[in-house]
């Protein structure tokens, strides 16, 4: 028999509800970074953004014009993903691709004037979103919330190729 869900469950949030399952923690994990991604999905498109853009303008802010095979790497998303993400944000000038001075084969991708301008917001909607997922939490439970999600972090790490 299927788990009945009310008109305001999200669709798929009876996806992974069993608490007895094996896995719980990576079951609520996996609940909660989807649910974070959507609230996030949410306030970024208030700015006209997509999830991941603001990471690359972030990215781009701080360590200046980079190669695009480089952004591959180090954001670890796939090239052709990084393509799509690239087009978009030139289509709203945030960002520019030119050809390197020493080798005009290779793409280099700088933030744009633009894009800097938007640097507020996306730090602003990184600040509700922490609000918004922490919601009722004391300042030690948020502390203790952060120190646990850096070691989780850290531990699945050694879980990488």
């Amino acid at each position: 028999m299927e788990p009945s869900r009310t008109a305001t469950s999200a669709p798929g949030s009876d996806v992974c509800d069993d608490e007895q399952r094996v896995g719980e923690i990576g079951h609520a994990l996996f609940r909660v970074a989807r649910a974070h991604r959507a609230a996030a999905g949410r306030l970024l498109r208030e700015i006209g953004l997509y999830p991941g853009q603001e990471v690359m303008l972030g990215r781009l802010a701080d360590h200046g014009p980079t190669r695009q095979s480089r952004l591959v790497l180090e954001l670890g998303i796939d090239p052709s993903t990084v393509t799509k993400m690239l087009q978009r944000l030139e289509r709203q000038d945030l960002v520019e691709r030119r050809a390197d001075a020493v080798d005009r084969r290779v793409s280099v991708v700088a933030i744009t004037s633009k894009g800097r301008e938007l640097l507020g917001s996306i730090e602003e909607s990184w600040r509700r979103l922490d609000e918004i997922t922490c919601a009722g939490f004391a300042e030690a439970d948020r502390s203790a919330l952060s120190s646990l999600l850096v070691r989780l972090e850290h531990n699945l790490s050694t879980c990488q190729e």
